[in-house]
């Protein structure tokens, strides 16, 4: 990455470079299962613009260019935390452990104590991303998604 990235929390008005980001990254995930008809590809600007009204999510920015986004909501004192997506060109550079982190901290403030999350059984990198920041494997699906959890305490 070339210029240091900004954190910043998401808006309404993001959903637009939001929803980019989102398909390109989840692009490839698609190639890994062989379906392109999941939810971050098929989810609408309309859909995403409800979304962001009251989301606890944050959005990475560098230079003007949105590039990096995570969205989470709280649910009693449970933090759930989805559609971690980085620009294609930014992966591998820590953007997603600093939006776990950030997105953690405003879950904090608002009151939750623990995390969770969950990824696809052949998302590899996201599985040692999600392990790396300490979340710990509590289930896995039928259909191999698998759920972690992580204390925010």
């Amino acid at each position: 990455m070339t210029d240091s990235p900004v954190i910043r929390d998401i808006r309404p008005e993001d959903a637009g470079e939001v929803l980019t980001i989102q398909r390109a990254a989840f692009a490839s995930e698609a190639l890994i299962y062989g379906n392109a008809d999941m939810p971050p590809l098929t989810q609408t600007l309309e859909e995403l613009e409800a979304e962001l009204v009251e989301n606890l999510g944050c959005v990475a920015i560098a230079g003007h260019r949105l590039v990096g986004a995570v969205r989470a909501r709280r649910d009693g004192t449970l933090l759930l935390i989805g559609r971690l997506a980085i620009a294609p060109d930014q992966q591998g550079g820590g953007l997603g452990s600093m939006l776990l982190a950030a997105v953690e901290e405003r879950g904090r403030r608002a009151g939750a104590t623990e995390a969770e999350l969950f990824t696809g059984g052949l998302s590899e990198a996201n599985q040692r991303l999600y392990e790396r920041e300490g979340y710990h494997r509590t289930e896995t699906t039928d259909d191999g998604e698998i759920y972690y959890r992580k204390p925010l305490a």
